[in-house]
C-alpha cells in the first residue's frame, strides 16, 4: 500500500458520501477508511472529545483535518473541479446528505462538522492507524 499524507473518513453506507468521495480516483496520496472501522471512531474521538458523524478528510502533511460540506469542498478542488462545484458541494452538503440518508433508509443525519479544524498533535499520533485501515481504492468509491 502507497504512504498518504490524507485519509477521508467517510460512511460508506450513505451515496453522497461515496458521489463525493470519487474525487480520490484522481488523487494519488488520499486514502479512504469507514467511518464505523475501529481507527476512525479512535481518531475521531481523541480530535473532537466524541465520534461524530460526517465525512471528514485529514491531512497530516498540512495539520489540517476538513470536515462535513468543507471536506466535501476540498476534495473537489483537490481533483480539479471547477471552483463552482465545490462551492455547491460545501453549500448543499446537509440537504444532500439529509435527502440521501432518508431515500437510502440510513436514519441518520450528519452532524453538524463543516469546518476545518487544526489537527490535534494526540490525534496526529493516530494518523497511522488510519493509513493501515485505508482502502487504496475502495469499490464504493470505484
Amino acid at each position: 500500500m502507497d504512504e498518504y499524507d490524507a485519509v477521508l473518513i467517510y460512511d460508506g453506507e450513505c451515496a453522497y458520501c461515496s458521489i463525493a468521495a470519487k474525487a480520490l480516483r484522481r488523487l494519488d496520496r488520499v486514502g479512504a477508511i469507514s467511518w464505523y472501522d475501529d481507527a476512525s471512531q479512535a481518531f475521531l474521538e481523541t480530535q473532537f472529545g466524541e465520534t461524530p458523524f460526517a465525512m471528514f478528510l485529514v491531512d497530516r502533511s498540512e495539520g489540517r483535518v476538513y470536515a462535513g460540506g468543507a471536506a466535501a469542498q476540498e476534495l473537489a478542488d483537490r481533483a480539479g473541479t471547477p471552483g463552482i462545484v465545490g462551492a455547491l458541494v460545501r453549500d448543499n452538503y446537509d440537504r444532500i446528505a439529509a435527502t440521501v440518508g432518508a431515500v437510502s433508509g440510513r436514519g441518520r443525519d450528519p452532524d453538524d462538522y463543516h469546518e476545518t479544524y487544526p489537527l490535534v498533535e494526540e490525534a496526529e499520533g493516530l494518523f497511522d492507524e488510519l493509513v493501515e485501515g485505508a482502502e487504496e481504492r475502495p469499490d464504493a468509491l470505484s
